[in-house]
């Protein structure tokens, strides 16, 4: 009976069943709701049982068989990637499944490289990016239902997760050209809270930046938040406010053609860590060994895609000095 069930259908009822709705699993594996509900509705229909509970207010919700099948089709999708890394070591071909995730704030620059680039390499691995913030994907490692994430060191539950750290990158502040302190080769955070500022309104990095004030027992003058890397740079690029950062673009114009300017925050600065994030309780698999190492490769103190890494290790070793 069950080998008319196929790993796909059951990837998407597992997927249902740990989010409580048809549309938010949609929205996590990029599937159609009707492709969702009508493989669950063949589950169903081979199993001759009632998997979820429809409630309107609640959304779905497992019935007693159905926490059994969620189960069972859990440790079959796990076997299943078993046997991949199994093939994988015997014929020396790289294949199976993972699934990566990716902070939001620098995604645009490491994607095409990593990201692309191994699905690229490996063309029989099916990769699932998830592209989100610090606190969501840091839920789901928590949940196992991430491999691995590209993430800053930021709340992470050493119980639960393993972080690698890649590279280091220091805070710094982000300025229009025509701003007092934008022709100053380094500012101090009480020089700072003078001004305006517009904060990068991020679960965790927020806290991260407050804290360089709040270590020094000052408070920046927020006129603005926003949870959008570029648009932020848009308002610091007509002279809105000034924000301060971590990732650097190689480019030093706003999307609407602003000229910005960036310098260095004078003082001990903790700077933010990229690296890899996995479960705690996880064995990586070769497929996700092997995006480890890719990671590695590309990522260090000497080169990050997308990035002017110069400027970080500069600031970095001067900030240590001071």
């Amino acid at each position: 009976m069950l080998s008319r069930i196929t790993l796909r259908q059951m990837e998407y009822f597992v997927t249902t069943a740990e989010s409580g709705s048809i549309i938010i699993a949609s929205e996590k594996i990029h599937i159609s709701s009707p492709s969702i509900s009508a493989a669950i509705a063949h589950m169903e229909q081979e199993l001759h049982v009632q998997l979820f509970i429809r409630q309107h207010a609640k959304g779905l919700l497992l019935t007693e068989i159905g926490e059994q099948v969620k189960d069972a089709c859990k440790v079959i999708l796990a076997q299943s990637s078993d046997l991949y890394s199994m093939s994988a070591d015997f014929t020396g071909i790289m294949r199976g499944k993972i699934k990566v995730g990716c902070f939001s704030a620098f995604a645009p620059f490491v994607y095409a490289e990593i990201i692309h680039g191994f699905a690229n390499l490996y063309k029989q691995v099916d990769l699932e990016a998830v592209i989100d913030d610090h606190h969501n994907l840091t839920q789901e490692l928590t949940k196992n239902t991430l491999d691995l994430a590209l993430l800053y060191d930021l709340h992470i539950d050493e119980n639960v997760i393993n972080f690698t750290p890649l590279a280091d990158l220091p805070p710094y502040v982000l300025l229009s050209e025509t701003h007092p302190l934008a022709k100053h080769k380094a500012v101090t955070l009480e020089e700072l809270a003078e001004y305006p500022m517009v904060l990068l309104d991020m679960p965790y990095s927020n806290d991260y930046f407050l804290s360089l004030f709040r270590k020094n027992n000052l408070k920046p003058n927020i006129i603005d938040t926003c949870k959008y890397v570029d648009l932020i740079r848009s308002m610091v690029g007509n002279n809105i406010g000034y924000t301060i950062l971590n990732v650097r673009p190689k480019s030093n114009l706003s999307n609407d053609g602003k000229k910005l300017v960036m310098v260095r925050i004078s003082g001990d600065m903790r700077p933010m860590k990229i690296g890899i994030a996995t479960p705690k309780n996880a064995t990586l698999t070769n497929v996700q060994q092997a995006f480890s190492s890719r990671c590695q490769a590309f990522i260090s103190n000497q080169y990050i895609p997308g990035m002017s890494v110069s400027y970080f290790s500069e600031a970095h070793i001067k900030n240590q000095k001071e």
